[in-house]
């Protein structure tokens, strides 16, 4: 499996000067990275920090948390299947939602191709500072991005007091006090942290201790070894509890040839049927998701 890094901050935060430390580390101990750059405009300038022998997806004019999401799996495909890489690093735009983008990784079609590593979610210091100054919706993203972080840079400390980065340091983990926050300027970080994320839930390892498996914001992927009835799996869905953001997958259903394509987001479920056979497995997005009862019928 590849892993993947996603990379999450505000426009300037500093997610392209982390991105460029994070390939050149990987490149000294003969990683072979690759990237995706997710941004709003027609020209995505930030692309020219990517050497020319690291495999590059763009997708501009859209975000891979709304309509998006379908472009995002035609690039993990096309990399998949036509890149030579093993490790992905996705910087998104500013503008995107961490739940979002984290949900635009996990189509059920890369399930055991893809291990997400964990969310860096790079913290401008200064403008946390001035933060009242953004919008309410500016302000709220900013917020949501910090609190669902596997991994906070605390960046642009150098353009602080001790005072001020002590304050700031102290706020964003009162927001995420399972994140570990880095210091940084210029966004240079130790690829050895990185490392030791994990916010995939893989059933064998749920109980080892690693950073990203207290943390709120997790994955789970679980295999039917049988066919289930339609009912009984709604029922059990609608148990969730709020903290429960996405899940999708393809699920067997009782009557059917194929798995229907299954997918869940704010208590809303959709059924699509397959014509074709594809692996019965489910990925659930959400906060602390290990402590989720699962169905008899699926498989650890």
């Amino acid at each position: 499996m590849k892993d993947v890094y996603l990379l999450s901050g505000f426009l300037g935060s500093g997610k392209t000067s982390l991105l460029s430390h994070l390939i050149a580390q990987f490149k000294e101990e003969g990683i072979k990275p690759a990237v995706i750059m997710n941004e709003l405009g027609k020209l995505n300038f930030d692309s020219r920090a990517v050497d020319e022998d690291i495999p590059l997806k763009e997708m501009l004019e859209g975000c891979i948390c709304c309509t998006g999401s379908e472009k995002m799996e035609a690039q993990l495909q096309m990399l998949l299947e036509g890149e030579e890489f093993d490790v992905l690093i996705i910087e998104t735009t500013g503008a995107a939602h961490p739940v979002e983008a984290m949900d635009a990784v996990f189509s059920p079609l890369f399930a055991n191709k893809l291990n997400m590593k964990g969310i860096i979610t790079v913290a401008d210091c200064k403008r946390w500072i001035d933060r009242d100054h953004l919008t309410p919706q500016t302000r709220m993203l900013f917020l949501e991005q910090i609190r669902h972080a596997h991994l906070i840079v605390a960046n642009k400390i150098d353009l602080l007091s001790d005072s001020e980065v002590a304050t700031v340091t102290m706020q964003l983990q009162s927001l995420n006090s399972s994140a570990p926050i880095i210091q940084t300027s210029n966004s240079k970080l130790p690829l050895s942290l990185i490392k030791k994320l994990e916010a995939t839930h893989h059933e064998k390892d749920i109980n080892e201790t690693a950073i990203g498996k207290q943390l709120f914001l997790s994955t789970r992927l679980y295999t039917f070894q049988e066919a289930v009835e339609q009912e009984e799996f709604e029922t059990w869905v609608r148990s969730f509890p709020d903290t429960v953001y996405r899940m999708k997958g393809y699920v067997p259903l009782k009557g059917h040839k194929y798995p229907f394509l299954f997918q869940y987001a704010y208590g809303m479920v959709q059924w699509i049927p397959e014509y074709m056979k594809m692996d019965p497995q489910i990925v659930i997005i959400g906060d602390k998701i290990d402590k989720l009862e699962m169905m008899g019928s699926v498989s650890k």
